[in-house]
């Protein structure tokens, strides 16, 4: 019997008592924050953020929570972004929305901060059932400007072993989501798509949680599609709100892991679904590609939801955790 699996791939809009807050207390700290040294109010802030977040999924009974990444201002970029190796420079679009980050410009060898393990640790004093978000190898190095290792394959291979290094260092965690969009955004030619595999091996490996690659803003080209297949992960996303027609034809023809994460609710769209629209689309998906026989199913949005209004993002996480999971034939 296939489990279904009510989660999330995190990075969640801040409320808006928060946004004002934190303006205000960021106002003269400028170089503290690019060095990731926040002062005690500004934690404190993050805190109960944290608190918020954790409270809305646990409201919503979600089966795995994430911390929310709150204080990711840079979006996927912030694990370089709080780097010593690192410098923040100029704003640059991130992928082809109206969201901006700062270009995390590696100057050093790149070594863990733990940074996202406090982020996570701290998360564990209030929820169990935990899962960890952290962007993939790929997509870190696509999203970030290399002035120290000299050659992109090299350059990948130390953003994978950095993150690898991270994930060491992660408390217990259920799963851990490895969030893809460069996949598909940028996908990599003949040699890069198979070092993007090996580099998502590299992280996979560096952890005992179930590891899900969720790619996004569409499906993989089929020849990346089955190298990342070949990787030693746990699940693989399927983003059915950006092309469901390709994502469920490289299920078909190259065949999808016994886990899948499905993106069946829109993470950038203020239209809430109805828990009996995302059961029918977790039913459509299954029976497309009958040939696979899963056993657990990440019902999730298919990207971040901080593009969101607060209320319409809590509105989605009651929609996903109101599935009737034991009627929904996958």
């Amino acid at each position: 019997m296939t489990e279904i699996v009510a989660t999330t791939p995190g990075l969640y809009p801040l409320p808006d008592w928060a946004k004002e807050q934190l303006k205000d207390q960021k106002g003269n700290q400028k170089e503290d924050l690019i060095s990731g040294d926040e002062g005690a109010e500004i934690q404190d802030s993050y805190e109960e953020v944290r608190t918020e977040f954790i409270d809305a999924q646990q409201a919503a009974s979600l089966d795995l929570v994430v911390e929310g990444q709150g204080r990711w201002d840079d979006m996927l970029a912030h694990p370089l972004a709080v780097n010593d190796a690192v410098d923040t420079r100029g704003i640059v679009r991130y992928y082809d929305n109206n969201n901006f980050y700062r270009d995390p410009v590696v100057t050093g060898d790149l070594e863990a901060t733990g940074d996202i393990a406090e982020e996570l640790e701290a998360a564990s004093q209030q929820v169990e059932n935990l899962q960890a978000v952290l962007p993939g190898p790929y997509s870190l190095a696509d999203l970030a400007t290399d002035e120290h290792y000299g050659d992109e394959a090299a350059f990948q291979a130390a953003i994978a072993e950095f993150l690898a290094e991270e994930a060491e260092l992660l408390p217990d965690v259920e799963t851990l989501f490895l969030l893809e969009p460069s996949l598909v955004e940028n996908a990599p030619g003949d040699g890069a798509d198979e070092r993007a595999s090996e580099a998502i091996d590299t992280v996979a490996g560096a952890t005992d949680a179930d590891v899900v690659v969720h790619p996004y803003w569409g499906a993989l080209e089929e020849k990346v599609y089955a190298h990342v297949m070949d990787a030693d992960i746990d699940a693989l996303g399927f983003d059915l709100i950006s092309d469901h027609e390709q994502n469920v034809y490289n299920a078909q023809e190259y065949g999808a892991p016994d886990d899948v994460a499905l993106g069946i609710v829109d993470g950038q769209n203020t239209l809430v679904e109805e828990p009996e629209t995302i059961e029918e689309r977790i039913e459509w998906f299954t029976d497309q590609t009958q040939q696979n026989d899963y056993e657990r199913i990440y019902a999730t949005t298919n990207t971040e939801t901080f593009y969101l209004p607060v209320n319409r993002f809590e509105e989605k996480l009651e929609a996903l955790g109101a599935l009737n999971k034991t009627e929904v034939k996958a």
